[in-house]
């Protein structure tokens, strides 16, 4: 029998485990603190005479967001890209007739085989730059999240005015970034 002065059990879950510390051994450890509010820029690239490669690279650095302070590598926290003059883009060497992309129908005998010239000369040449940056950011449900940041145009007319985006100069980024027919000395 219970009296007034007793309180009911309490049941609440005490842990047995100690406090876990971190690296300096002062703060307790606790769950990973994950940007809640995560500002959007839009960056606008000119790829006419812009080696493709290095462009890709750079993309992919952009749309995974590893540019900025708040970082995530589960979460899609990069920017968005606009990419423009997609068929004026530059290979170097002779990629643009010697290498070759392939692909299966799923037919038996169906691989199919396509070259950077033949891609450029189709009607949508901005697949070559699409893919270049696919290619470059993680496989996945979070690679194609981010992959839905990028717009990328044959022409040099894009939507996105009203967004007022960055423009990025490769050529002033290094000499490399441009194809060497196009430097300027």
């Amino acid at each position: 029998m219970m009296t007034t002065k007793e309180t009911a059990p309490t049941h609440r879950k005490t842990s047995s485990l100690p406090l876990r510390l971190s690296m300096d051994g002062r703060t307790a450890m606790g769950k990973t603190p994950i940007p809640t509010s995560r500002p959007v820029q839009w960056y606008l690239i000119d790829a006419q005479g812009i080696v493709l490669g290095r462009m890709a690279s750079y993309v992919a650095t952009l749309l995974r967001g590893k540019h900025k302070a708040h970082y995530t590598p589960f979460l899609s926290c990069g920017d968005k890209v606009i990419i423009v003059n997609a068929h004026k883009v530059a290979l170097t060497g002779r990629k643009r007739h010697d290498k070759r992309f392939y692909w299966h129908t799923g037919y038996p005998g169906g691989i199919k085989s396509i070259s950077p010239r033949h891609m450029l000369a189709t009607k949508r040449p901005e697949r070559l730059v699409m893919k270049a940056v696919e290619r470059m950011v993680k496989r996945g449900p979070l690679g194609r999240k981010m992959m839905k940041n990028l717009y990328v145009y044959a022409k040099e007319t894009h939507p996105f005015d009203a967004h007022k985006p960055i423009t990025i100069d490769m050529a002033a980024r290094n000499p490399k970034n441009v194809q060497r027919s196009m430097r300027v000395a």
